[in-house]
């Protein structure tokens, strides 16, 4: 693995985010096999999915920035805190003024600026929206490579983008499968649910950029991938998984998921 270190961080963001893209069109691929899913799986694997991203919030970017502060002599706690807090009105923001609508909700419940957008454009906005702060957080994550030549950080980052990617197969076929019951085709289906992960290349190409050119902002934009990520688990993740019955399910899928992620960021990274 130390090979990687000798490439440029910008670049391997890019793969990393292109592999945890290719995951989710991996997982969109299941509407061709499924027409339905089950309430309970859904449910089970949402839960899943916030699993992860709670655990790589804080193992993969909340530690390691606050280890950072901590290394540069500043004060251990206020970058952390400052970013954390900066992703989540980020995503606020983002969740105000971008049309969206969630899934199995009428459009007179759609969020953010009022348009004449069709359903189906505002199905696939909300979904996106949960991709931005993943594909940020693995782009920063690599784009700390620029730091250091720590084989211990590159473990990290590529154990980051591994558990994003393994999150992002039931994500992408909790998202197409659905898709069919809103009335769309196998192929719209997988064809919306590929492309709402197309946004984590750019967002993590964004990031490792960032990253690379502002040496200061390194811990600051580590805890703000974690503030966004907690965001979209918090504000969209939980309650998802929650709506209707047998909620146990998505909370033992939401202990897997912390669980997988932390082994792979204590063993890896």
């Amino acid at each position: 693995m130390e090979f990687l270190l000798e490439y440029d961080p910008i670049l391997l963001a890019l793969f990393a985010t292109l592999f945890t893209y290719f995951v989710t069109a991996l997982g969109s691929s299941m509407v061709f096999f499924f027409a339905t899913i089950n309430k309970r799986i859904l449910n089970a694997m949402l839960g899943f999915a916030a699993g992860v991203m709670i655990a790589a919030s804080f193992w993969s970017l909340l530690k390691p920035a606050i280890e950072m502060s901590i290394a540069r002599g500043e004060i251990a706690w206020f970058p952390a805190t400052m970013g954390f807090l900066a992703g989540g009105a980020f995503l606020l923001l983002i969740d105000k003024i971008l049309p969206h609508l969630h899934m199995g909700l009428p459009m007179s419940k759609a969020e953010g600026i009022k348009t004449s957008w069709q359903r189906s454009v505002l199905l696939i906005l909300a979904i996106t929206l949960h991709n931005i702060p993943e594909g940020l957080a693995v782009g920063v994550a690599f784009g700390a490579l620029s730091r250091t030549s720590d084989i211990t950080a590159l473990s990290g980052a590529v154990a980051l983008a591994f558990g994003i990617g393994l999150q992002n197969f039931p994500e992408g076929a909790a998202v197409s499968i659905p898709l069919r019951r809103e009335g769309f085709s196998r192929f719209k289906g997988f064809w919306y649910g590929q492309l709402s992960g197309i946004v984590e290349p750019i967002a993590g190409v964004i990031g490792a950029y960032m990253v690379v050119t502002i040496n200061a902002l390194l811990p600051y934009a580590l805890a703000f991938a974690a503030g966004a990520m907690i965001f979209v688990v918090i504000e969209e993740l939980i309650p998802e998984s929650q709506r209707e019955y047998r909620t146990d399910l998505s909370t033992i899928g939401a202990m897997i998921g912390f669980s997988i992620m932390m082994v792979l960021d204590v063993a890896l990274g």
